[in-house]
Order: structure tokens, then sequence, then C-alpha cells
């Protein structure tokens, strides 16, 4: 009697656990397929909007009316932020496919520079007409490439999903057609982008500016360790590993990594100096135990033993129990933006897991600043009525054009949500509005 309970017992436990297979099969399929539908969306759109962005390019080479250009190159501009959502929702972070995202952003950034401008006062210049070319150009063949490798996706049913899992696992996916087509698009870009007539989307000549504002000591690799191991708070220089860039590099620079059970961190030191281009640590977070604001004074004390001079918190955020704190530096009383530093709090503990001084180290100069043309209250009449401010100063900006620019930075509320104003100092001019968004707090002394 007692068998034959047991193997009733064994043959229900038996169909329960297959069952349950059977479910975790079925919603485990549900899960690919979703994602795979995800990604066939989002290529086909992207393959769509690269057609567009062909056509609108094109048509621009055409057109003689300042206000028809303008319009157009606002929609191009429009396009190619649809086309970053696109590539966002494909599996391409394993790709190198960075190429070609970079010449998306400098798409972008012209045509919204140059649309925003008063193009009947300052018409395309013969570089920028240069430039449109050679854009339509890429595009074209952007376009044709996609469109290939679009084709054969269709033709051979392939899935997406087969890629990213063999990727992920360091595998060779059974069809490369799709990996090999991004790889061949990324690399024509990469040519292109590096041709010296395209100078002007080129961001190397940005790079190569960051050695303006750095006249300190140049350090050797133990020197970087030492400095290094009070930025990961390690007692042991064995804990870290330490790479320099290859000769020739525009800014000559070390890399050092760190690695444990709980986290993982890296950090590029610019040789000339020490100076922290960037920080990143990576580790599991707690129940969030300090505030916004503790997590900006171990920010600022970040800051500070960076050897950061006045330095002035421009805005903090808080998101998923990370502080952000962007700090710019101050000259005769004004903040000068463009010289910024980011850093990132980690409000579980208070320790600094993120930092960034790539914009300062690029632009940081001492500059001349003149006094401006209208006064505080001549400024705010040129604010909407029905913004109610807070708070006010005197800032330098860079404007649509990268110019830069002495502006009354306003911080008011209009139906519950906040904004920030910038009044061109000199004209009067609303240079440009900006909602802040989540949960932020300004500081002020």
């Amino acid at each position: 009697m007692i068998r034959w309970i047991l193997i009733a017992l064994l043959a229900v436990i038996g169909i329960g656990t297959g069952y349950w297979g059977y479910l975790e099969h079925q919603e485990k399929n549900a899960i690919l397929i979703q994602a795979e539908n995800t990604y066939q969306r989002a290529f086909h759109d992207l393959s769509y909007r690269m057609d567009l962005l062909q056509d609108k390019l094109g048509s621009t080479l055409a057109m003689s009316s300042e206000d028809q250009l303008s319009n157009q190159l606002i929609e191009i501009w429009q396009l190619t932020a649809q086309a970053h959502t696109d590539v966002g929702q494909l599996p391409l972070s394993l790709l190198p496919f960075h190429q070609t995202v970079e010449f998306l952003t400098s798409i972008g950034d012209f045509t919204y520079r140059t649309a925003t401008r008063d193009l009947e006062e300052e018409p395309l210049t013969d570089d920028e007409v240069t430039t449109l070319h050679q854009l339509y150009k890429q595009a074209t063949t952007m376009k044709d490439e996609l469109r290939e490798v679009q084709h054969l996706t269709l033709k051979n049913n392939l899935r997406w999903m087969d890629v990213q899992l063999a990727l992920a696992n360091e595998e060779e996916p059974m069809d490369s057609t799709i990996i090999d087509g991004f790889e061949t698009v990324d690399k024509h870009v990469s040519g292109f982008t590096s041709d010296n007539s395209f100078s002007s989307l080129s961001p190397s000549q940005s790079e190569k500016k960051i050695y303006q504002s750095l006249d300190g000591k140049v350090l050797s690799e133990q020197e970087i360790l030492e400095k290094s191991k009070n930025v990961f708070s390690v007692n042991d220089e064995t804990e870290l590993t330490v790479s320099k860039s290859s000769d020739g590099a525009d800014v000559p620079m070390y890399t050092v990594t760190y690695k444990d059970e709980e986290k993982s961190a890296y950090a590029d030191l610019i040789e000339d100096g020490g100076h922290i281009l960037s920080l990143l640590i990576h580790r599991p977070f707690s129940e969030k135990s300090i505030s916004l604001h503790d997590g900006y004074l171990e920010a600022e004390k970040f800051v500070e033993n960076q050897q950061f001079q006045n330095m002035k918190l421009s805005n903090s955020s808080e998101y998923d129990q990370i502080g952000v704190y962007t700090f710019v530096y101050e000259q005769d009383g004004v903040q000068i933006y463009p010289d910024s530093v980011e850093v990132k709090v980690a409000l579980d503990s208070g320790e600094v897991i993120g930092f960034s001084g790539k914009n300062f180290l690029i632009n940081h100069h001492e500059r001349e600043i003149n006094e401006p043309e209208l006064t505080l209250d001549e400024a705010k009449t040129h604010v909407n009525p029905n913004v109610e401010i807070m708070e006010q100063k005197l800032v330098i900006m860079e404007n649509t054009q990268k110019e830069e620019i002495l502006t009354y930075e306003f911080i008011g509320t209009l139906d519950n949500d906040i904004y920030r104003i910038f009044i061109n100092a000199d004209n009067g001019k609303e240079e440009e509005v900006e909602k802040i968004s989540g949960p932020e707090a300004v500081f002020t002394e």
C-alpha cells in the first residue's frame, strides 16, 4: 500500500515539475518573441529613417529659400534624434557601432546649430555647403548598406536574438550577416569621418584643446598608481591594473582598473598633472541612508581634493539612489558653465562612484568678463511674466553656435514645473529655456 502511495506521489511530483517546466518554457519563449519583435521594429525603423535622412539631405542642396532650408535642417535634426532612439533599442552595445552613433550625433549637432541661426543674416558658408554634400554622400552609403542588411535579414529569416545570445556568450552566430553588415557600415563611417576635409564634425579637435589648461607635473606610472589608491579607497596597489595610452595619442593618459568580489572600477588619469578625466565604480546598492544634501557635501569634498578651485554647485539631481552634482567654475562672481565637472555619489554610503572632468579640462581658461549692458531688473522684463522667479545669477553659457555669451540665469516655477531660463545680458534675447526634470535641489550659499 505504501509503495503505491509513493509511486502516485512521485507521479504527481513528476507531472507538476513537467507542467512547471512547460510554463517556464512558454514564458521564456514569450519574452524572447517580444524582444525579437522589438529588435526587428527598431531595425526596420532605423532603415526607414536613414532613407528619409538621405532624401532630406539631398533636398537641402537644391534649396534657395533660407526659411525652407532652416525648416529642412530642423527636420533632419529630429530624424537623427529618432535614429539614435532606434539604435539604442538594438543589441549593438556588443558590436563596434560607435562610429555610426558618433556620426549621427555630428549630423544632429551640425544641422541644429545651422538651423537655429538667422540664415538671412548669416547664410551658409562654402565650407558648410561642402559639409552638406559630404553628409549627403555618406548618408547615401549608409542607406544602401542598411538596405542590403535589411534585404538579407528578411530573405534568410534571420533573428536578432541569435545575434545577441551569440555575442553575449562570445560565440559565433549561425549566420553573421547582421554583424558583418553593421561592421561594414561602421567601417565606412570611420573612414569618412577621419577625412581631413570633414574636420568640422570630427571630435578630435576638441580633445586636443585639453592641453590648453594643463600645466602640472608629468606623473610617472608609480605616481599614477599612488593617486589611484586614494581614488579607489584601496591600500594595496597590487590590486590595481594600469595601462598607458599608445604613443602619439592626443592626450597621453593612464587607465587604472580595480576589481574585487563586490565592485569593479576604472579611472582615466591624464599624465600631465594626474588630472582625473573620468571615474566610474560599479557595485550593488543598499537602501538610501543619506540625503541629497549630504551627498553634495561628499561631492564638494571630492572636487576640492582633486585640486579644482573656485567651483560652485550649479545643480543636483537624484536618480535611483544616486546623487548627481554639477559644479562650475566661478570667476569674478560669474559662473562659467563650460568649465564644469560632474560627480556621482551613492546615497547609501556617500561614496563617490562617478566623476567627469572632461568639460573643465577642455574649456578652462581665465576670461575677460565685461560688465553686462542690462541690469538684473531689465533682464527680468524679458522673462515670461507667468514664471515665478526663485533665483537669479550672472553666468557664461554656450549658445547653439557653441559661442560663449554672458547671460542672466533665472530659475523659476510655472504650473508646478521648474525651469532654467537664460537671458542675454547685453541684448535681452532669450537664449535658452530648460525644464528641470526629476527631483532636483539647487544649493546656494
